[in-house]
Formats: C-alpha cells, structure tokens, sequence
C-alpha cells in the first residue's frame, strides 16, 4: 500500500486521535487479532516525513494503523498494483535498462553516477584505473577543472569492458 499525500492524512488522524507514535504502536497491539501490533520504529517509517520515511508498507501494516485510528484504510493508503516480472532475476545482466532514454547532454558526476546506478567512487575508481593503463576513460570530458560525461561514449565504452 501507498501511503496518500505523504503521509499528511495520518498525522492529522493522529493529532486529532492524540496520539503520537508510541501510543499508535501500542494501539496497534490492541487491535491486532495476533496481538503482536507494530514496532515504533515502523510506525515512524509509515507516518514520518523525514529520510527514514516509507512510502509504502505492507497490506497488513496499513490494515493496523488504520484500525488503530477508527478508519478505513483508503483514507490513508492508496492500493498499488504488484508488477511481477516474468524473466529470471538471478542472472547477471546489465543494470542499465535499455528503455530508459539516454540523454541528449553531457552530464556531471552525480549525474552519471545516478544514471549508472554506481558510486561515485566507483567512477573516480574507473578513471583511475584507465588513467594508469594510459588511457583516457571514455565519454570523459574536463570542462576548466569539473568532470563532464557524454552518457553514450560512457555505456559503449561499458559494453566493450569485461564484466569482473
């Protein structure tokens, strides 16, 4: 499940419910035909609006917190549909999907880094090591003194390294 509007149909049911974490855990505990409830720490990641906050929970976590308000649960959560893939994800393979559109520009390290889905440190690694063979890494490009990627130069270059 989804939570609604990040979350702001929940801390207003709580405040007008008063009740702050702790106790919604504990009224999930309640409510719970288990017993068993929610822990603090997952209330806070449904109900919280800084880094730790979840989007979305589980059918069952989001049944309990809204039992645990005296509401329906589609007054907080919106139900998201389960997309299943049909192909095996145990093989190794590429993580650049290839529907994914490459950009028209060249880009900065962050950039390319959330693109590739790599660290940055994986990139200045990269570099480094193509610099030691004598070599330029490809789609490298030095704009004064920052980094510049051309993101096709980057991914052909890719495709013509092993994978180790």
């Amino acid at each position: 499940m989804r939570r609604l509007e990040k979350g702001a149909p929940l801390r207003a049911a709580m405040t007008a419910a008063e009740l702050d974490i702790p106790r919604l855990a504990a009224r999930t505990k309640e409510v719970d035909p288990a017993g068993q409830g929610l822990s603090r720490s997952m209330i806070g990641f449904i109900v919280g609006r800084g880094k730790s906050a979840r989007e979305e929970c589980s059918d069952h976590a989001a049944g309990l917190v809204a039992a645990a308000l005296d509401k329906e649960v589609h007054d907080f959560f919106a139900d998201e549909p389960v997309f299943l893939t049909t192909e095996s994800t145990s093989t190794r393979r590429s993580k650049i999907p290839s529907q994914r559109p490459l950009p028209e520009r060249l880009m900065d390290q962050q950039e390319l880094s959330g693109f590739l889905r790599k660290s940055m440190s994986w990139i200045d690694r990269q570099i480094q090591e193509a610099t030691e063979r004598g070599e330029i890494w490809p789609g490298l490009f030095y704009v004064g003194r920052s980094r510049r990627f051309d993101p096709h130069a980057v991914l052909a270059g890719m495709q013509r390294q092993p994978v180790g």
